[in-house]
């Protein structure tokens, strides 16, 4: 196994009935201050507001001086959330109350606790708004082989519908997680194209369960080359201009060196924000040194972050997980904030 700066151990998927779920689912851009093209008929504005788009991005980079930060990248259509708003969302599976505060508690004490957490953020952060999200693990590795031999669950639709029901009651985004196990995410993602293609879904797809060696997930971390973020990427490009859409949003989660590959020839599209999110789980100085080991210091586009509030609070004189506070003193400032 990999040497990892964090040792995670989030379950593997969930060990339900494969037939039963199975069934009911069924180039870099260096230009800096490039011409937006626009939609034809945009949905949600006209234009972009690029003055304040780079000072947003710059706020982000947080003084930085080794010139990672700002990412050189083309403006993002018109519509973008990042880098205006800061996302904070709430992560899990309503089938688990061990893989998230999503599935742990009921609805209504999980959009109030997640509310919670936007104003802590807001008042911390005036200059920047906050947009809630659910981030919904719609396939999840599994630690059988299930009918296809692919070691991955696929959840019912009527697990997502269910979450999008709540997303609304408090405005909130909603996330499609991937965990592709023995699969890959060009055949998971076409499939879960109905819910990309409405304007408040997003992506999120996780290197630690694609068992590239074939391998059962969980054994080793997996890993997701450039060429695999690419795919996803464009593909979720496709969609905006077909669909005429803002932005969507890719997170890619990330705790070690190996589990992305090649990040250099990641690309970035102005129909696409990219979102390196620091996924692993433990005391803050730990946390601090995976963010700046694996995604400072390797920039795609944006940062996140991943608070546990159950793992990072079992380390000895823990107490609670980071605050806002700690959080916005990072180099750069992360703008997707995930609490699992």
């Amino acid at each position: 196994m990999q040497l990892r700066f964090l040792l995670v151990t989030i379950p593997i998927g969930l060990q339900l009935s494969f037939t039963s779920c199975e069934n009911a689912a069924a180039s870099h851009e260096q230009s800096g201050d490039t011409t937006i093209k626009e939609a034809k008929e945009p949905t949600v504005l006209n234009t972009l507001d690029t003055a304040a788009w780079r000072i947003q991005v710059n706020n982000l980079a947080n003084g930085v001086s080794s010139g990672r930060w700002p990412v050189k990248t083309a403006y993002p259509l018109a519509g973008a959330i990042l880098p205006f708003k800061r996302i904070v969302a709430y992560y899990g599976n309503l089938y688990s109350k061990q893989m998230g505060i999503l599935g742990e508690l009921p609805p209504n004490e999980m959009l109030a606790r997640l509310k919670q957490e936007v104003k802590k953020w807001e008042k911390a952060d005036s200059t920047t708004p906050v947009q809630p999200a659910l981030h919904y693990i719609a396939v999840t590795a599994q630690g059988s082989p299930g009918a296809d031999g692919k070691y991955k669950l696929r959840m019912p639709f009527t697990q997502i519908d269910k979450v999008l029901e709540m997303a609304k009651q408090i405005d909130a985004i909603v996330f499609i997680d991937i965990q592709v196990g023995l699969s890959n995410l060009q055949t998971e993602v076409p499939l879960l194209e109905k819910y990309l293609k409405m304007p408040n879904v997003h992506l999120g797809v996780d290197p630690e369960f694609s068992m590239k060696g074939g391998q059962k997930p969980g054994t080793v971390i997996g890993s997701f080359d450039a060429a695999d973020i690419n795919f996803t990427s464009n593909y979720l490009a496709k969609l905006v201009k077909d669909n005429n859409l803002p932005p969507k949003i890719l997170v890619v989660h990330r705790f070690t060196n190996p589990m992305v590959t090649n990040y250099k020839q990641i690309k970035t599209r102005p129909e696409v924000q990219i979102v390196m999110d620091m996924d692993g789980w433990g005391e803050s100085e730990r946390k601090i040194g995976t963010y700046y080991h694996f995604i400072a210091t390797q920039p795609v586009e944006f940062t996140g972050f991943k608070l546990f509030y159950k793992n990072d609070t079992k380390v000895v004189n823990r107490q609670q997980v980071m605050q806002p506070e700690q959080l916005l003193k990072l180099k750069p400032r992360p703008i997707y904030i995930q609490y699992q």
